[in-house]
């Protein structure tokens, strides 16, 4: 009996055709720009990676700087965390030559835009872990693990005969 292969999961499908898409766009844009400015179009776009790879570089020893204080006092580091895998993307869409994605890349990685982004990511994965544990029928068990066993309002009954083995000790 073949087997049949599972669906891809939505956010699959759609990192698919985000990344069919992202290049057209990026030249869409481009190209409109070049109509309104010219042969600036291309300075405007070197401009654009320069200044984002000295925020990168400028914010990146910032947060490692905050990272290794967190780690050396013992205290959990999900915001120094967020803030390295915001940059590591934010910096990556900022080497992608383009306007669309340098404006997501500084939105990622500027220190007045990036506590938002910060606040959404977290969202994301807590709202994702939460869903993971739950499960689909959304019943946890202790620690957080799906509960497989009986649940309440079954009506299971075991038949079972209880042995004191303290009785037969005592003389």
């Amino acid at each position: 009996m073949p087997v049949e292969p599972r669906p891809r999961p939505l956010w699959a499908r759609l990192l698919l055709v985000g990344l069919l898409l992202v290049p057209v766009v990026e030249i869409v844009v481009i190209v409109l720009v070049a109509h309104l400015i010219g042969w600036w179009t291309l300075l405007l776009l070197i401009v654009f990676s320069v200044a984002g790879g000295w925020l990168v570089r400028r914010q990146w020893s910032s947060t490692w700087t905050q990272l290794q204080d967190a780690l050396q006092t013992g205290r959990m580091p999900a915001r120094e965390l967020t803030d390295t895998a915001l940059l590591l993307v934010g910096g990556a869409f900022l080497m992608i030559p383009g306007f669309v994605t340098d404006v997501v890349g500084l939105i990622l990685v500027a220190p007045f835009t990036r506590p938002l982004t910060r606040l959404l990511l977290q969202f994301a994965v807590t709202r994702r872990m939460w869903a993971t544990v739950a499960g689909p029928s959304g019943s946890m068990g202790p620690m957080g693990w799906r509960s497989t066993g009986p649940r309440r309002g079954d009506d299971q009954v075991i038949e079972g005969e209880i042995v004191d083995d303290d009785e037969d000790d005592t003389p």
